[in-house]
């Protein structure tokens, strides 16, 4: 398990997730940084989430660490910003107005019954064959699901029926340090 983030680790991952969507709209590339720090060059799963108003506007990690945490935050940052298919690309009229937040994950674990699920402590990840859906510990809580919703919604996130789990779909739990700008009331880069 590696060892949770400090608050100025937290605080700076999130200027970093905010200076590298900046310098993307102003260059079309990813910004140059590197470490020195331990920490940030452990390989860490994570997610970067855009709030504006209170509402997504983007979110795009990833679950199993294959890149230093820091690189993670970079391209997780560019990718929840411009290319999720979900929304339209960020504006740079629009970068005042969001909030980021970040979950860095612990590593997934198999769940043999759906029950060991803990809402507000676990995320989830539903898989049958190429279908798979994430969804964050954090949102359950936001939307005030109950065990039964929660797994339903990361079936149906899966493009699976909402009943898959009971049809061969398996299930894998993870924990998140979540932090976000907001959180720390962050000054917001122009």
């Amino acid at each position: 398990m590696n060892e949770e983030l400090s608050k100025d680790q937290q605080k700076f991952l999130l200027k970093l997730a905010r200076e590298t969507i900046k310098h993307y709209l102003e260059t079309g590339e990813h910004i140059p940084f590197k470490t020195d720090e331990n920490v940030l060059k452990e390989k860490r799963g994570a997610f970067v989430t855009i709030k504006k108003d209170g509402q997504l506007r983007g979110c795009i990690g990833y679950p199993i660490p294959y890149l230093p945490l820091y690189k993670t935050i970079i391209e997780a940052s560019v990718m929840a910003a411009f290319k999720d298919p979900r929304f339209p690309p960020i504006q740079k009229k629009e970068l005042p107005a969001v909030d980021i937040e970040i979950s860095v994950l612990s590593l997934p674990q198999k769940v043999e019954d759906a029950s060991e699920v803990k809402v507000g402590k676990h995320g989830i990840i539903v898989s049958r064959g190429a279908n798979s859906g994430l969804l964050l510990p954090q949102v359950p809580l936001e939307w005030e699901w109950d065990l039964g919703t929660y797994l339903k919604h990361g079936c149906l996130k899966a493009g699976l029926e909402e009943d898959a789990l009971n049809k061969g779909a398996e299930i894998k739990t993870f924990t998140a340090q979540v932090f976000s700008e907001q959180h720390f009331n962050l000054p917001k880069i122009k």
